[in-house]
């Protein structure tokens, strides 16, 4: 009878201690990143929750999505571990947690005012901006935005980072940190407000071209129109491109606006002889399904031989090879193709010989000062007889008075477009 107690003892004591491990094992899986085997976001909310003294962090990858899409999943986990094991061992002084796919979190326990903070953030991002990680004898560059808040207490200290941390993307600053006397909220809700406009205006058709005249600048005759992107909200004010495309963008609406303004400006051209051009995003050509809505709406068209294809030359083209193929396609249709704000952005002239294009139409923050600004008229000059020699069209935007039109006809710009001669308006 002794041994059966003792044996059961024993075994009570075995179970109690399967059951602590086994509580434990869960609890650090709960609490511990899989892939980096850092403390993850439940750790970091807990850890902060016990704290009174500390500084957040935020690190975001910028270019993540793209290492994903250029090298794929499993080189994006490669980099994220490597990276995890990097930042640990570099930043002794703090420590390191793995939020979400491209996001890490440092923390320091000691409370930081703004300059302290902001020299610190300074010299974290300069120890840490040239961080490569090898994959296979490929060098992969991590480049990356870091924020963190300064605020009388630690309330919302999580959305007061991430709103700092949006803002630093916003405006491409390499890091940024949040006050309580920042506006940020306020921010938010014109943002959340301007979201519903843009939301309800598509979702009830008031999405509309508007046409600005494109001239010969010898003869001043009208040649073509180019078709603008508009938007009527409720209260019937018209809101600009500028005002609703990054917001369109955001909330996955941008592909309407582009196939209701081509649809709306081929109509319109069925039953007027003009030539008419139209604005493409690199983003839009490649694109798989609005290659093909662009192509079917080609090929099924009389009046595809009547559009030009303006592409944004302030756009990066990462997939030359996409962009190629559209632009041989549309011209199978007759399709011209245009590149627009040439002297802004990715500016070299070999873009120009690679897209072969028929038009370019030159930048109008150089166009309107080639009156007053002897820098912006060589630059001008320069990129006609360039062009002319290519045997490229060349189009003047923002010619908004009689002096700009004088200078664009002494430098023999073919055509011309701005307000001295028309302002956008709805087709009458």
């Amino acid at each position: 009878m002794e041994i059966h107690k003792f044996d059961d003892k024993l075994f009570n004591e075995f179970s109690t201690e399967v059951r602590i491990k086994s509580r434990n094992k869960v609890f650090n899986r709960y609490f511990t990143d899989h892939l980096t085997n850092l403390p993850n976001v439940y750790q970091l909310r807990k850890d902060l929750d016990e704290k009174e003294e500390f500084s957040l962090i935020i690190f975001n990858i910028d270019n993540f999505t793209t290492i994903n899409n250029f090298y794929g999943f499993l080189v994006g986990d490669f980099v994220i571990e490597e990276l995890g094991v990097l930042l640990k061992k570099r930043l002794i002084n703090h420590k390191v947690y793995r939020l979400s796919g491209d996001e890490f979190a440092f923390v320091i326990d000691k409370k930081m005012f703004f300059y302290d903070l902001k020299e610190h953030l300074c010299k974290l991002y300069k120890d840490l901006k040239d961080t490569i990680i090898v994959y296979q004898d490929t060098n992969i560059y991590i480049n990356f935005t870091l924020a963190s808040s300064v605020n009388k207490d630690n309330e919302n200290i999580f959305s007061k980072v991430s709103m700092a941390l949006k803002y630093a993307k916003d405006i491409n600053a390499t890091f940024w940190i949040y006050e309580d006397t920042m506006n940020f909220e306020n921010n938010y809700e014109r943002d959340i407000q301007l979201s519903e406009t843009v939301r309800e205006a598509i979702e009830n058709f008031r999405v509309i071209p508007y046409y600005q005249a494109i001239v010969d600048t010898k003869t001043l005759d009208v040649v073509k129109y180019e078709c603008l992107a508009r938007l009527i909200d409720i209260h019937g004010k018209i809101l600009s491109p500028l005002t609703f495309i990054p917001v369109a963008k955001k909330i996955k609406y941008y592909n309407i606006i582009t196939r209701t303004i081509i649809n709306k400006s081929f109509a319109t051209f069925e039953s007027i002889d003009f030539e008419f051009t139209i604005n493409l995003s690199i983003e839009d050509i490649i694109n798989k399904d609005m290659y093909e809505f662009i192509m079917d709406k080609l090929k099924n068209s009389r009046v595809s031989n009547k559009v030009t294809f303006e592409i944004l030359e302030s756009d990066a083209i990462e997939d030359f090879v996409k962009v190629e193929r559209f632009i041989n396609e549309v011209r199978r249709y007759g399709a011209k193709i245009a590149i627009d704000d040439f002297g802004s952005g990715y500016s070299n002239f070999s873009y120009l010989t690679k897209i072969k294009a028929d038009y370019i139409k030159i930048d109008g923050s150089l166009v309107k000062n080639i009156d007053v600004d002897k820098n912006s008229f060589i630059v001008v000059e320069t990129i006609v007889e360039f062009a002319r020699k290519l045997g490229i069209k060349t189009i003047a935007e923002y010619v908004h008075s009689g002096s700009i039109m004088g200078k664009v006809k002494d430098l023999g710009i073919d055509f011309s477009q701005g307000f001295h001669i028309s302002k956008p308006s709805m087709m009458t």
